[in-house]
């Protein structure tokens, strides 16, 4: 396939999406998308089983967002076409479910604290079902509750960072994590530079590429009306191709009802082919 668009950055039920990767793909076919990367947060949906695949023919790449430290920087990595059997993987994924769990635990109690309304983890672990359990999922039910009339002002005031309901998670080195999504077969990129909080760009990509970083998710829909972008995305996206760092983007959609922004991003085909290549397909 050299024609076309794709979507690089979704979400569903898995993580902290509404919707299934069956409903998602049809969302994604009504948008006329040829393409799309599922990359639930610190996990693999379970209906993906292969590193690509084709469903009411969309192409599907199985892929996953991994939080993960740059030195003292928090960020997150996207892993394309990455088998979701790889031991390495499984391993590295483990551990990132459990600290959402203990995180989001403490959360919720202080939630209570500071609010001085009665929930508690059970609630939130509902709203999540089976998937792992996200900030999304606390908003929802601070908004049942009253506590808050929308997901935005949960992250506003109480949930977002620096808000005194917040709690950080246990992060990998982002080293670590980009060693074992390569070898489960993934190209890797960093999701959302833009809001990232680096020093000194350079360097930063000079690193990355050092480690093995393909891309860079420039073509996002930053919005610095809403949130302070740390770089210009033009100025990245040059400094990136200078490099030789392929692009990556996505719209970042958690479906209806949540962060609905499917279609927003029409990265054009050749960058997923790019990426293929990066991956050995």
């Amino acid at each position: 396939m050299t024609k076309g668009y794709a979507d690089l950055h979704l979400h569903t039920i898995a993580s902290d999406g509404t919707q299934t990767v069956e409903a998602l793909v049809r969302r994604a076919t009504a948008t006329a998308l040829h393409g799309i990367a599922v990359t639930d947060h610190d996990i693999i949906s379970p209906e993906l089983t292969f590193r690509l695949t084709s469903m009411l023919g969309l192409e599907v790449i199985t892929g996953v967002e991994v939080k993960a430290m740059f030195g003292n920087v928090e960020g997150e990595l996207l892993g394309y076409f990455v088998d979701p059997t790889h031991p390495g993987l499984v391993e590295l994924l483990g551990p990132l479910s459990a600290s959402r769990d203990e995180r989001m635990m403490r959360m919720v109690e202080l939630c209570r604290e500071h609010l001085g309304i009665g929930i508690d983890y059970a609630e939130v672990r509902v709203v999540a079902g089976g998937g792992n359990v996200g900030r999304p999922h606390l908003a929802r039910v601070l908004m049942e509750k009253g506590a808050v009339d929308s997901f935005q002002e949960a992250f506003a005031t109480l949930i977002g960072k620096g808000c005194p309901c917040y709690y950080a998670i246990d992060k990998p080195d982002y080293r670590d994590a980009v060693r074992i999504l390569k070898e489960a077969g993934g190209a890797v990129s960093v999701a959302h530079p833009c809001l990232m909080e680096i020093p000194d760009w350079d360097t930063f990509l000079d690193e990355l590429a050092a480690e093995g970083v393909a891309g860079l998710e420039t073509v996002y829909p930053y919005d610095p009306l809403a949130r302070n972008l740390t770089i210009d995305p033009r100025v990245l996206a040059t400094r990136a191709e200078e490099r030789g760092f392929l692009v990556t983007g996505g719209s970042d959609d958690h479906g209806p009802g949540a962060k609905e922004s499917l279609g927003v991003i029409r990265l054009p085909y050749e960058h997923v082919e790019a990426l293929k290549r990066a991956a050995g397909l």
